[in-house]
């Protein structure tokens, strides 16, 4: 298979229909997720709608939960979160960032329990878990839950892996972890947000200890006492604030939420204690750090519907809420061959979250350039891509693309909704070029296709693992459910001697 071409992926005419991958930014979330987060009938008993039993009726449900009764495409859709982040994790495993944490972590860490993905180390699993994690996260290029704009993943997958070296498990108990784990972050992030998010949070380390303190009590066999205990422990541990974005603090966040939730489930196991209502009570984790708890969305339909079923993949290594802006950059240069040194300005339209969190004018570094529209457009009109490489530190100095960056304008326009941009380009010589992108590539009605995830995945790893230990880590994920031991993937996943 060929590497990943994002290129060809947006060509004019290649989609017909792009879906609307920002819904996640709104405030109400659009069609496509209203449906999935109606209360279903039938909604556990136990909690009611004003919190009374909430982490409870969570634990008894994930204690319960089996394998068998996954729905066939909330199992599809776990391989699909377990390939994409894996390809992210070794994709990202030499990054400076992970470089620095590895150098730190070494002389601290305890037995060589768990390998790093794409490299050779081994740590104990509390510190592998977060490296993973930090390691999956540190592209943006990773999985997202649109309504809440958590990245489910990271937190859950690397606490599990690192787990499953240590404890082993077979692969059906693995992915049940694993959506088991997705589903709780998701739920408890849906009854918060988005309030708490609003006021500072990072969602994806905050709700995040929780997914993976459920996926790995599960593995760990906890009983519904237990599994209560490991739930208090996580609310204890919320990670993340928005502040850290642009600097490898964004990637602390899911690795810590990773390691605290594996710490949170390893301490239930023995019987360390904690309230057994700490979710919901009244200076427990809801009431204290958002102004918003619906707990309906917690308890509501367990079993019934699946957030886990809603998860989406990015194209594009940036925040969400860019992407129909590169969509239309990227359509408009393909299709009328657009040169930089020809464009007079590029004019955006966006909804005003646009700027709220990728207002960056002059980032100075790769970081900085996935929170900036303006080096998003002008990096993917100059190189028609908006993968990993196009924020490095090389793309966002680069004098072509700072030219161009300084020739787009953003304006928000409160009929834009986040999912959509207006984009006109003008030409030096007064040609001009116009896309309005009602739903950008990625999202649940256009999702990536299983190929484009695999040549994603390939894209990523390529010079980080050889082309047939890759394409055998593939496979691996592809078949997670028929593994007699899900730590497979984790030998898989490192480099060779």
């Amino acid at each position: 298979m060929t590497s990943f071409n994002r290129r060809a992926v947006l060509k004019a005419g290649a989609l017909a229909s792009l879906a609307a991958t920002t819904a996640g930014f709104s405030r109400i979330t659009m069609a496509a997720t209203d449906a999935a987060s109606q209360p279903a009938s039938g909604a556990s008993a136990g909690a009611s709608s004003s919190g009374q039993g909430v982490t409870r009726t969570l634990a008894r449900y994930i204690v319960g939960a089996r394998y068998e009764d996954l729905p066939e495409n909330v199992r599809r859709e776990g391989t699909r979160t377990l390939l994409n982040w894996i390809g992210v994790a070794v994709g990202g495993s030499h990054h400076e960032t992970v470089d620095r944490a590895v150098s730190a972590l070494t002389p601290f860490s305890g037995p060589a329990q768990a390998g790093l993905l794409g490299r050779h180390e081994r740590f104990d699993i509390l510190n592998a878990a977060f490296i993973n994690g930090v390691s999956s996260h540190i592209f943006d290029f990773d999985d997202t839950h649109l309504k809440t704009i958590i990245h489910p993943a990271g937190p859950v997958t690397s606490a599990l892996l690192a787990l499953s070296e240590y404890h082993p498990v077979s692969g059906t108990d693995f992915l049940n972890a694993l959506v088991l784990g997705v589903e709780t972050e998701c739920r408890i992030g849906n009854a918060v947000y988005p309030n708490h998010y609003d006021v500072g949070w990072h969602i994806t380390g905050t709700a995040g200890v929780f997914g993976a303190a459920a996926a790995a009590g599960k593995v760990l066999g906890l009983n519904e006492q237990e599994m209560v205990w490991a739930l208090g422990l996580a609310a204890s541990q919320p990670v993340g604030l928005r502040e850290s974005f642009g600097s490898m603090n964004k990637s602390f966040n899911p690795g810590r939420a990773a390691s605290n939730g594996l710490f949170a489930a390893i301490l239930a196991s023995k019987g360390y204690t904690s309230s057994d209502a700490m979710i919901e009570a009244k200076r427990g984790w809801a009431n204290t750090i958002s102004t918003k708890q619906d707990y309906n969305e917690i308890t509501s339909g367990l079993g019934q519907r699946y957030e886990a079923a809603l998860n989406t993949y990015k194209p594009f290594a940036c925040g969400i809420v860019i992407h129909p802006a590169i969509d239309a950059a990227i359509q408009l240069r393909n299709e009328y061959g657009l040169k930089a040194d020809q464009i007079a300005s590029i004019d955006l339209k966006v909804h005003p979250l646009v700027i709220e969190l990728t207002g960056k004018k002059t980032p100075r570094i790769g970081l900085e350039g996935k929170f900036s529209v303006y080096h998003s457009v002008a990096v993917a009109i100059i190189e028609g891509a908006a993968g990993e490489r196009q924020y490095s530190d090389r793309a966002v100095q680069d004098p072509a693309v700072i030219a161009l960056r300084d020739r787009v304008s953003a304006t928000i326009d409160p009929k834009i909704k986040p999912e959509q941009v207006d984009m006109t380009i003008t030409m030096k010589d007064g040609r001009q070029y116009h896309k309005f992108i009602e739903h950008a590539v990625g999202s649940l009605e256009v999702p990536m296709s299983n190929q484009q995830l695999e040549a994603k995945f390939l894209d990523l790893v390529a010079g980080i693992l050889p082309d047939s230990q890759a394409r055998e880590l593939i496979n691996a994920c592809w078949n997670v459910e028929k593994l007699a031991n899900a730590a497979q993937i984790a030998r898989l996943g490192v480099a060779r001697a």
